[in-house]
């Protein structure tokens, strides 16, 4: 099952604050995310549809809606859950 992804500005905002490297990789792992809800994805304590997808040191964090991604936090790991 495919999953269509949105991206909120402010979390492309941080994106494109990164190094390079470290958005191709999270663009790769969002790729993933879109088949299936492909990689190292949980659910958030204490939420309905809040899921975090695990980047190696950063987190990316989204609701899932239906068939929909929508994608609101980028960051490191230890910057993210504040």
């Amino acid at each position: 099952m495919n999953y269509d992804v949105e991206i909120t500005d402010e979390a492309k905002e941080k994106l494109r604050s990164m190094p390079k490297e470290v958005r191709r990789l999270i663009g790769y792992r969002i790729f993933l995310l879109q088949d299936n809800l492909g990689g190292d994805v949980q659910k958030l304590r204490g939420s309905k549809n809040e899921y975090r997808l695990r980047v190696g040191d950063y987190r990316v964090l989204f609701e899932l809606e239906g068939r929909k991604i929508m994608i609101y936090a980028v960051g490191d790991r230890k910057e993210i859950y504040r």
